[in-house]
Order: structure tokens, then C-alpha cells, then sequence
């Protein structure tokens, strides 16, 4: 069972906490890791592209010049792809990137790796973390609290959905917030994902929130 100190934003310990055994015994390979995060970037997809076939630029009906005697090749429509205003050779088309992952893989991967966090000492635990108004300044004296004002990748994990605190971290290129996972989510909610933990050095997760990934996840 790992024991995590729990501060406050001005990086006084204020207690400590357990964390869950399902979460500290989540070990997972790095092939159902890798598989997780390629369904995420996959499903992130719009799979929105298109490009004209043949058949749908307009113009070409008429056969540019006789087929013989005119020392050309054979053409039959100005339409081609090898034309100017032609059509685009292999169009794409639009197409459905989703990948299945089972629900179990997922969430063993994602518990898999913020145990590693935590078995190597880059998860941060905060009692609470709200600001009065909207400013970034706040934003950077939390993360000077912990010296992640430099940090490569910093990860914010909230229990909700908190416009003030969205706005406050928005501007910092190096933080990513995200929120717990939650069975009554807000439309605005944006859980995070097996990749938002992969990449970030060091994840700040508040105590509530950390409650909730045990409640919803670790099961």
C-alpha cells in the first residue's frame, strides 16, 4: 500500500493517505499500454477528409478531341486525374477510425501507469485547489509550490469541472488539466487518458479527485 503526503498549494504537508491496493497492485504490459493509447489517438480522429473521384468533379462529358489520327493518346474525359481541375487519383474518402479496447485493458492500463507515477515519486497530492478569479499568475505560484514551473509536462487532475481553474492553467503551454472520471459528468468534462499520463513527467491530482479514480476505476 503506498502512503502519499497530501499539501497544500503552497507545499505544506497537511496529511497523509492510502492509496488503494487495486491501484498499487495495477500491473499491465507495455503491449496492452501501447494498444490503449493507439485506440485513443484513433478514436480522437474526425475521419472527416474528403477529395473528389472522377465522377464527381464537374465539367468533362464532352470528349476533348477524336480518338484517332491526332498523334495524342486517347483521351475521353478532361476530367482525368493526370488533367488540370482534374479529379485526385485514390480520393480519399470519408472513414470511421474507431478502435475497440476493452474496458478492463483500458482501466488497468491507465491504473497501471499512475501507479508507476506514484511508486516513482511524481504524483502530487493536494488537499484542494481553487482559485478567487481567473489568473495565471496563481496558476504558476501553485506550480512553483511543487518546482514544476520548468517542468516539461505537468498533469492537473481535477474532481470536476472548474472554469476559474481552466482559465488560470490555460495560458501554461506545459500544463494539461484534465478532470477525474465520474459517473454524472458535465457536458465539459474531459476525463484523462491512459496518453495524457504516459507523456507528463509529474502529475498534481487533488485528493477528491484521486477518490473518485478509486470509486469509478479501481474496482
Amino acid at each position: 500500500m503506498a502512503e502519499l503526503k497530501i499539501q497544500n498549494k503552497t507545499g505544506q504537508s497537511v496529511g497523509t493517505r492510502t492509496l488503494a491496493t487495486s491501484v498499487t497492485d495495477s500491473h499491465v504490459s507495455m503491449t496492452s499500454v501501447h494498444r490503449v493509447i493507439v485506440a485513443e489517438q484513433a478514436n480522437a480522429r474526425q475521419g472527416t477528409q474528403k477529395t473528389k473521384t472522377r465522377s464527381e468533379v464537374r465539367g468533362g462529358g464532352r470528349k476533348p478531341y477524336k480518338q484517332k489520327k491526332t498523334g495524342n493518346a486517347r483521351q475521353g474525359s478532361t476530367r482525368s486525374p493526370h488533367y488540370a481541375h482534374g479529379a485526385m487519383a485514390l480520393a480519399l474518402l470519408p472513414r470511421d477510425y474507431d478502435k475497440k479496447v476493452n474496458k478492463k485493458e483500458r482501466r488497468a492500463s491507465i491504473l497501471g501507469i499512475l501507479a508507476a507515477h506514484a511508486e516513482a515519486g511524481n504524483l502530487i497530492v493536494l488537499d484542494e485547489l481553487a482559485f478567487a478569479a481567473p489568473k495565471t499568475k496563481d496558476a504558476i505560484e501553485v506550480l512553483k509550490a511543487f518546482g514544476l514551473q520548468n517542468e516539461r509536462r505537468v498533469l492537473v487532475i481535477l474532481p470536476e469541472y472548474d472554469e476559474v481553474a481552466y482559465k488560470s492553467f490555460r495560458n501554461l503551454t506545459h500544463v494539461t488539466i484534465r478532470t477525474a472520471p465520474s459517473k454524472d459528468a458535465d457536458a465539459r468534462t474531459q476525463a484523462f487518458s491512459a496518453r495524457d499520463l504516459m507523456v507528463s513527467r509529474k502529475v498534481v491530482v487533488v485528493q477528491s479527485a484521486l477518490d473518485k479514480i478509486e470509486e469509478v476505476w479501481a474496482k
